[in-house]
């Protein structure tokens, strides 16, 4: 057994509006996430235990919530979205899901490499049954986009929690994955045009000395963060080295690194890569802080959905190796056709302002975009362009009805800058219009500490578009080392003889 997922209290009583401890509108949010979670573990074999909330009539838990979930009731059943993947149900009284129940039995019998815990309340069962998961030493993860709560401040503290203190790791049931492409290298850096001199004048005077032994150069990195660049690095010297000569290991594009980790180890004849150091190093370096930086706003956000809006703020040439990098570290759909070739995914993202100063007012604008829905995808419509951000909201949802997917406000409306107040009031008069599916997509120069502002002070934000931070992000700086030539491994400072050992790195040339 592998692992073994704990679904808690996604129970009647808790998503339907009827009944005392409804959740919200938000709360039907998670459900799709959670049944892709469920289908994708059943498959690989997983253990699915569905622990639910059975109260006694005169549970003392009445005294602190309403009563709900009473044994017997039709609120403890699981709801019919996710009925089909009951393979054990479990009942429980307590915010543990570990209390006074048959789970620590189960867990036991079943041995599990790991454990998976989501559904509600993130801040009180979710968080005490990870507490009580991770007293029994499982590893644990916490798909984040798989849980939710009354409170969306107590929501961003608990997963913090969670991961600081309790060590769970956060996850992403939705995470996206991008398409390996076939990278294409540039040709004049096939050839050394884009390499510093210095090298190419020192492989000339090893050339013309006849000495080409081989040698293993390992690259380190200069700071922690999130790997990018590498598949561009293996097509790159798949297409110049040798394949007979050489040995080429490295980690994988997306995975984490930390300071002074060796990345990616080479060895060949010496003279056969010795000019491309420039070239992989340049890869990595670009690719990796776009990737470290799109990951910081992913992880600001909390399982909040971030999307990549930077390719206004990055050279022409280069979007595309920028959004798939973004893509790397989290962040959903790239928002060029650029970007949407390389990951293999849809490019999208929020109409442009222009169109309503363009066309002159609400009404035309409103005119043209229900001939665009009726016949194209669900949009995301910026508001507060000539008025109030609330008033646009309601305006555009009556009128577009089901084919609004989300408004877009921005992080600075008309020179005044966005509150998250004034975010909370676009979506009580959403919701109370009925507009309960229409998102918010708060995009400007979003960075991290944007993110955890808004998020902090309860603003309910669907979307984050980031706009410069991810463009604008310093490179991480990694160096090559030369660690053995021929048989004779070099001593460097502050390091061992010879190559470095690193049980991440897998063969990949």
């Amino acid at each position: 057994m592998s692992r073994a997922v704990i679904v808690i209290d996604m129970v009647r009583g808790f998503f339907e509006p009827k009944y005392n401890l409804y959740l919200g509108p938000a709360c039907h949010r998670i459900i799709p996430n959670v049944r892709h979670l469920l289908e994708t573990e059943r498959k690989q074999g997983s253990r699915l235990l569905f622990l639910c909330d059975n109260h006694a009539p005169d549970d003392e838990e009445f005294k602190m919530f309403a009563p709900h979930c009473v044994r017997g009731t039709i609120e403890t059943e699981v709801i019919p979205e996710l009925s089909p993947f009951v393979e054990e149900y479990i009942p429980k009284t307590r915010y543990s899901a570990f209390y006074g129940s048959k789970l620590g039995g189960r867990l036991a019998e079943l041995k599990p490499e790991s454990v998976v815990v989501c559904g509600v309340c993130t801040d009180i069962c979710v968080l005490h049954t990870v507490g009580d998961a991770r007293d029994r030493d499982y590893p644990v993860e916490v798909p984040v986009d798989c849980v939710t709560t009354f409170d969306l401040q107590a929501h961003q503290f608990a997963l913090e929690h969670m991961e600081k203190v309790l060590g769970a790791r956060l996850t992403w049931a939705t995470e996206v994955k991008p398409a390996k492409p076939e990278f294409r290298p540039p040709i004049g850096a096939l050839f050394g045009e884009t390499v510093e001199v210095g090298l190419t004048r020192a492989l000339g005077i090893m050339k013309g000395a006849g000495f080409d032994p081989p040698a293993t150069t390992e690259v380190r990195a200069g700071r922690a963060g999130t790997l990018g660049g590498m598949d561009q690095v293996r097509s790159f010297l798949e297409k110049g080295l040798s394949k007979d000569k050489t040995e080429v290991y490295a980690l994988e594009d997306g995975e984490e690194f930390r300071k002074d980790e060796v990345v990616l180890r080479i060895t060949a004849p010496h003279q056969s890569y010795m000019i491309y150091e420039t070239t992989y190093l340049g890869f990595l370096a670009q690719s990796s802080g776009w990737a470290t930086a799109a990951r910081e706003c992913v992880r600001a956000a909390r399982g909040v959905p971030v999307v990549n809006l930077s390719a206004r703020n990055s050279y022409p040439t280069i979007v595309g190796y920028m959004e798939y990098a973004s893509v790397l570290g989290g962040c959903k759909h790239p928002a060029t056709v650029s970007g949407g070739n390389l990951a293999g995914l849809e490019a999208a993202g929020p109409l442009s302002e222009k169109l309503f100063l363009s066309l002159g007012g609400p009404e035309r604008t409103l005119a043209e975009l229900k001939k665009y829905a009726l016949a194209k995808e669900r949009v995301i419509v910026p508001v507060g362009v000539r008025g109030e951000p609330v008033e646009e909201s309601l305006f555009l949802a009556r009128g577009l009805g089901g084919r609004l997917h989300a408004v877009k406000v921005a992080l600075v409306n008309r020179g005044q800058p966005l509150t998250p107040e004034t975010v909370k009031e676009v979506r009580a008069s959403l919701n109370a219009a009925g507009f309960l599916d229409v998102l918010i997509f708060l995009a400007g120069d979003v960075t991290p500490e944007t993110i955890k502002h808004f998020l902090d002070n309860g603003a309910p934000v669907d979307y984050f578009g980031v706009e410069n931070y991810i463009a604008a992000a310093a490179p991480v700086s990694f160096e090559a080392e030369l660690c053995q030539v021929g048989e004779k491994a070099l001593l460097r400072p502050g390091r061992l003889a010879g190559p470095t050992p690193n049980r991440r790195l897998r063969r990949v040339i």
